[in-house]
This record gives structure tokens, sequence and C-alpha cells, in this order.
């Protein structure tokens, strides 16, 4: 370890380092806020000038988070909000937590990891440890991002420090704040590695060593599609199941008593999130590099991306069996956050199955308390607003259908109001039956 990094190790270790964070979404701010609770001042940019007078203002924008966490970043004098990168020369330690989405084709989209990289090397300076905490492919951190940060003539793990550390974000979980979610880290070399270990094991609860980067990111990569797959195991189950009369929830809760071997996984409409439904493809796109095939991985994709489909086929034939056409039929459609009690739409199966509804000419409305408005997203437009749950608006609709099941829902109220439930969340199950009075499909 050189004397630059023995420098920065120390600053770390005294936590008189400065931390700053690219991205504050999500993964970002919840990591700024881990930061300052250890004790590092917090330099947090973001090129979107909104996020940082709410964060001035102290004013939620990701509302699952509350109001006394932006309440205490708002109050502390360790934290600076920013959209000039030029403050983020005074920090020591980087952590990039920007998008990795996929592009037209499944293809993986670099576009903000690369342009935040070219942004770090405007400001990139001697004893500067930078960390991706992005989820990607195998090799993003040192041969993408590395060249970038050389061409500024600095030389990498001398005189800057570069590591990869991914981000396992559970939005709306209570139980996993950024702070006791343990982190892997991994280096493009030894020091690096050991520095950003150095950091990461003070500001969360447990950090693991890897011996390198490309171990980190594929790691995380494994993560994620372990759950794809899984998931898309019990969403097929549940297609065959439904066709036998075979309650798939009842299935996993019955599996789910055996206390080995056994780990429960829960069907849905589609896979929604920033990681599930597109992180597996970065490793599959990564294979074909090397001359491999991912077929599990893709075929676990197609079952997944299959979903909404059955959905819509499924709420056309309950309403078939009502003696109604989808065509003219009003639809109010029930949460489409991808998860249950937050704010966050990214990726969630709802939007094509909002589509899907209207191209065989149904009336879509939408329920969500916490969306008040459907955001743009990258392939759809759906451009509504959620309308306020009342009897009168129940008894009007042909069919509801649940792709989310919040706790802020009065499932009561809609069981006793509703002509036809169509539930992909097994959400009626939590209303006792003397209180159903609308027809349940499960779906």
């Amino acid at each position: 370890m050189n004397a630059i990094a023995t420098e920065l190790l120390k600053k770390i270790e005294s936590k008189t380092a400065t931390v700053g964070i690219v991205g504050l979404g999500y993964v970002g701010l919840p990591l700024s806020h881990a930061c300052l609770k250890a004790g590092y001042k917090v330099v947090g940019f973001d090129i979107d000038q909104r996020k940082i007078d709410n964060i001035k203002a102290g004013k939620p924008y990701i509302h699952h988070l509350g109001q006394s966490f932006f309440d205490y970043i708002k109050s502390n004098e360790g934290f600076l909000g920013t959209a000039n990168p030029e403050d983020l020369k005074k920090a020591d330690a980087i952590l990039i937590c920007v998008p990795t989405p996929l592009g037209h084709h499944k293809e993986p989209d670099l576009s903000f990891v690369l342009d935040s990289t070219k942004l770090v090397a405007k400001v990139l300076r001697k004893g500067q440890l930078v960390s991706l905490e992005s989820t990607t492919y195998p090799g993003t951190t040192r041969d993408e991002m590395g060249p970038i940060l050389d061409a500024t003539g600095l030389k990498r793990n001398e005189d800057y420090f570069l590591a990869y550390s991914p981000e396992r974000e559970d939005p709306g979980n209570p139980d996993f704040s950024a702070s006791v979610i343990p982190k892997l880290v991994g280096g493009t070399d030894e020091v690096s590695g050991k520095l950003a270990f150095a950091l990461y094991s003070r500001v969360v609860s447990k950090a693991h060593f890897v011996s390198s980067a490309e171990v980190a990111e594929t790691a995380k990569l494994l993560e994620n599609i372990f759950r794809a797959v899984n998931i898309a195991l019990v969403n097929e189950m549940k297609t065959v199941l439904t066709d036998m009369n075979i309650d798939v929830w009842e299935v996993v809760a019955a599996a789910s008593t055996k206390p080995f071997g056994f780990m429960p996984f829960y069907p849905g409409p589609g896979l929604g999130g920033h990681c599930i439904p597109i992180d597996p493809f970065y490793l599959t796109w990564k294979a074909k590099e090397v001359g491999r095939s991912t077929r599990f991985i893709e075929l676990a994709g197609e079952v997944n991306t299959a979903m909404p489909h059955y959905v819509v086929d499924r709420t056309q034939h309950a309403l078939n069996d009502d003696r109604k056409s989808m065509k003219g039929s009003k639809v109010l459609v029930i949460g489409v956050a991808y998860k249950k009690n937050i704010d966050d739409s990214r990726e969630s199966p709802s939007a094509e199955i909002i589509e899907l509804l209207r191209d065989r000419g149904a009336d879509v409305c939408y329920h969500d308390p916490h969306i008040p408005m459907y955001p743009s997203m990258r392939k759809y437009r759906i451009d509504l607003k959620s309308v306020a749950l009342s009897p009168d608006v129940l008894r009007s609709m042909d069919c509801v259908l649940i792709l989310t099941d919040h706790d802020a829902v009065d499932y009561g109220m809609l069981a006793e109001n509703a002509t036809l439930v169509v539930d992909t969340r097994n959400a009626m199950d939590r209303v006792p039956p003397a209180r159903r009075r609308s027809r349940i499909v499960k779906s």
C-alpha cells in the first residue's frame, strides 16, 4: 500500500473522509443516509435539480422512506446536496449509484454508468476511491470504467482506486435499511478492494471482502437470477394448477411447512422493479461473448414476460363468464407499483397489462394509494391518475383487477361492492368469507 493509499485509509478509518454519492434515487439516497449515520460527511450529487431542492426543503420524493428520513438529511450539517459536479472534488470516495436498464433488444444499457464515470473523470484527483454500485455484467468496473478514468493521466490503483460493491436495496421493507444490509466488496486490485472494504465496513452492519470486482459483479447477478428463475417456476406452476382447479397459494404454503430444502416464492402478474426483470439479461448478453448460451435464464425470462398476457386472458375469460365483452367493459386496476406499500412503478407489469386491456377495448382506470399519477416509462405512456376508491366507484366497474396488494387498500369494501374481482396476488383471502359478495377469480 503506497503513501497515497495509506493516507486515504487513515481518512476512512478516522471518518474524516468525505463520501460523494452520484445519483440520489432509490439506492443513492438511502446510502447517503447510512454514510451520514456512520459519521461521514456526504456530498450528494444528482443531475436532477428537483431532487436537490426537495432534499433541502425536507420534502419526500421517495415516499416509503418517510418524512423523518428526509428531516434527518435536511438537518444534517454534514450533507451537501448539489447538482454541480465540481463539488465532487471534495469527496475522498465517490460511490456511483445510477440505473442500468436494458435497450430495446434486451442488450445492456450502460449509458448512465459511462456518463457518470466521465463526469467523475473530470473531477478525479489523487487519493480518491471510486466504487460502482449499479448492477452490471462482470468486467464493467475494470474494462468499461477503468479506461475512462485512466485517460485522466492518473494511474489506477496507485493514484486513484477502483472497486465494485453492488447495491442490495429492498424498497419498502422496514427490516432492511441500507445500513443493515450486508455488502459485497471487490476491487480491481487488492489495495482498492481493501480501501473500499474499510469504508463499507464502517457504513453497513457487515461487509464481505471478495477477491475481485468481477466476483462481486457476478454475485449480484446470481442473486437476482436466482429470484427470477424461481419466480418463473412458480408462475408456470400457477398456469398449470389453475387449469387443474388447484390453489397455487395453498400449495406454496403447504410446501413451506418443510423446514429445510425449500424456499417459498410467490406467483404474480409479471416481474417489476429495477433488478429482477433486467439483471439476468446482463449475464445472458455477456455469455455470448464467450460463446455460451444461458438457456435456463432465457426460459425464465420467457415465462415471466408472458405473465401479463396470461393475466389479461384470464380477465377476459372472467368477463365472458359474466356474459360481458372485454370491449367496452370498465376495468379498475388496483395497485400499479411493482410491489406492495411503495411508490415505485419501475418495470411494473401493470403498464403492459393496462395497454393490453386497452388494446382489447377495455375502459381502464386505476387506484394506487402510493402513486397518484402513473409516471412515464421507457416503453409506455399510461397518462392516468389514480381514482379514489369508494363503493360507488366499485359498483360502477365491470371488473376489478388486483395487481399489487397494498396494505392501504380496503379489500373488505372491495369485496362487498365489486361485482367481479380478478386477484393475481391472493389479496382477497384476507377478507372473511362472510364479507365476500363479489365473485372472485384467482389469476
